[in-house]
């Protein structure tokens, strides 16, 4: 999980803003609150937030103030502006003192989302080498699929696993593996299904069903067209021939 620093001097405001975020759900969770920008310097000097989520305009130290107090202790921390006031000059100064993305009030779960969502594809979680942590997921999301055979298993389901969206999971997967997820786990699916044509006794219909397939002519046609052979053909062809001495 992505942990995100809340600051904001109004209280429903806050309330509104982690219930957004709670609805987007993984991997980001709101693991501190604070109501001004001293508050939140003096909890980030102990703990770690991988986002700051503050407001601009607050009492004892505003949005900009937390932002360049942040940039000059060098705490990794990335951050996101939320301001109510649609003034260009306070864009620019995030930006200058190096904010990730200025939203405006009133904050929408769409525009939320999108920031955070882009924070996912170019800010990057500053966690180690990125190659290594992406490597890092992908491997454990070919693990969760090879561990689910014989089975399906879904997209989202990967995702959940690793605590990021289906979106995201999927652009990163093709990537990384130079093919897509559903190509993958057809893929594999396919040589479980090849290696109980070939070790066991099993019908064509019992291996297409502890494979998830419920149509066998889907299943069929699907082994047909990675093995270039119907899985009665394969399975005449892998096993061996009884001699008679």
């Amino acid at each position: 999980m992505y942990s995100i620093a809340l600051v904001e001097d109004e209280k429903w405001v806050r309330t509104a803003i982690s219930k957004v975020i709670g609805k987007i759900g993984p991997p980001f969770k709101v693991v501190m609150e604070a109501t001004q920008g001293v508050e939140a310097l003096d909890w980030l000097q102990l703990n770690r937030a991988d986002i700051v989520l503050t407001d601009i305009r607050m009492p004892v130290m505003d949005g900009l103030s937390l932002m360049k107090e942040i940039r000059d202790r060098d705490i990794p921390a990335d951050v996101i502006i939320v301001s109510g006031y649609d003034d260009f000059k306070y864009a620019q100064q995030a930006l200058r003192l190096g904010a990730f993305d200025f939203l405006l009030k009133p904050l929408e779960k769409a525009d939320l989302e999108g920031a955070l969502q882009k924070w996912l594809e170019r800010g990057k979680p500053k966690i180690g080498n990125t190659d290594e942590l992406e490597l890092s997921t992908i491997e454990k999301v070919i693990r969760f699929i090879q561990h689910s055979m014989p089975g399906e298993v879904s997209l989202k389901d990967a995702a959940a696993h690793v605590y990021l969206n289906p979106s995201y999971l999927s652009k990163l997967f093709k990537q990384e593996a130079h093919k897509n997820f559903v190509e993958f786990v057809t893929e594999t699916r396919m040589r479980e299904a090849g290696k109980m044509l070939s070790g066991t006794s099993l019908r064509i219909s019992e291996v297409a069903e502890r494979l998830g397939y419920t149509d066998i002519s889907y299943f069929t046609n699907t082994f047909k067209k990675h093995f270039g052979i119907t899985p009665s053909e394969y399975r005449k062809m892998k096993r061996p021939i009884m001699r008679i001495p």
